[in-house]
């Protein structure tokens, strides 16, 4: 996986490979947010 990281820094730049790591990281936080308000009309019987 580092390498990996290290060849796309390399071939398309740093901002784009920065973006693409915020962009995962905040699509793993909005599947936790939409589980919670999923589960949330459950939670509130």
């Amino acid at each position: 996986m580092d390498e990996t990281w290290i060849s796309l820094i390399t071939d398309v730049g740093f901002p784009v490979a920065v973006t693409f790591y915020l962009l995962h990281r905040i699509e793993t936080k909005l599947n936790t947010l939409i589980e919670s308000i999923v589960a949330l009309p459950e939670k509130m019987r």
